[in-house]
């Protein structure tokens, strides 16, 4: 397990592979999520030798990238993707970094639940095909909050066992993007972590959630750095995470708003980092 930095997540902006991995190296991220678009530019006019140097000198892990699929919308949509994921896939591997991630709506005003389940499956059957082509994994994200679903006509998967029930529905390379945040707010529990395998879980989020709310009043876009609050366990969560052999990205995904308001970028990777060490120090 090794702290990795997804820049979005955190309100940073970066142009360019440069940046990006300075901003993880400068301040002490081990890994960064790569943009998928522009690593396959570049492997096509530099080669994966040049671009995979970029990481290497910097000993920075392209940790993983979004799925790059629109697999919500149309067919036409979704099939115009999937022709192009195969270069993207292929780039990917060839600089080593073999996670991408999605997460999933909780639920839905046009599709039931079975409905809904079936068009899920139908849409990324094709997707981990393609992707596993090249060694790749996918994670799904299931969203947990109570405040989301009551929006909604029809709820549909916000839980850990409901989510990869539809991973092993879809393929032998699907598992989870697990994050801390939903996995609290769907009222899942650290213990439920040790029942997984360790190829259950593609990528992590962390973070903590706002004291004094009840679960199932907490907001899904208002959220703490990781061990701000003590709400969330990850103490926990990370020690039943290295437990099943966990072995990849562990990535804050805060949403906090204090830290949109800080001066500038340094400022906000600072702060979020500090937030990484001290809850890696809390594993023994």
């Amino acid at each position: 397990m090794y702290i990795a930095l997804s820049p979005g997540c955190v309100g940073v902006k970066v142009e360019g592979l440069a940046q990006r991995i300075a901003a993880a190296k400068d301040f002490g991220f081990a890994g960064v999520d790569i943009d998928i678009f522009e690593i396959a530019d570049l492997v096509d006019t530099q080669g994966a030798d040049a671009v995979r140097a970029h990481f290497e000198d910097a000993e920075v892990i392209a940790c993983g990238w979004g799925m790059p699929v629109d697999w919500r919308s149309s067919e036409e949509n979704w099939k115009r993707d999937l022709e192009t994921l195969p270069r993207l896939a292929k780039a990917a591997a060839a600089i080593g970094c073999f996670r991408t991630a999605t997460w999933i709506m909780p639920a839905s005003n046009d599709r039931p639940f079975d409905e809904n389940l079936a068009f899920h499956i139908e849409r990324f059957k094709p997707i981990a095909e393609i992707i596993g082509e090249h060694g790749h994994r996918v994670g799904l994200e299931f969203i947990g909050p109570k405040t989301i679903r009551t929006k909604f006509e029809y709820s549909f998967i916000h839980d850990m066992p409901g989510m990869l029930d539809m991973a092993v529905q879809i393929g032998d390379n699907v598992g989870l993007l697990l994050d801390a945040w939903h996995l609290y707010t769907s009222h899942g529990h650290v213990s439920d972590i040790a029942k997984l395998q360790e190829t259950d879980v593609v990528y992590v989020h962390v973070n903590d959630a706002p004291a004094g709310i009840p679960v199932d009043e907490q907001v899904d876009n208002v959220r703490c750095l990781p061990g701000e609050t003590g709400v969330i366990d990850i103490a926990g969560f990370l020690d039943a995470l290295r437990s099943i052999g966990y072995s990849g990205p562990v990535v804050p995904e805060p949403f906090k708003k204090e830290l949109a308001d800080l001066p500038d970028d340094a400022a906000r990777l600072e702060a979020t980092a500090e937030s990484m060490r001290k809850i890696f120090a809390t594993l023994k």
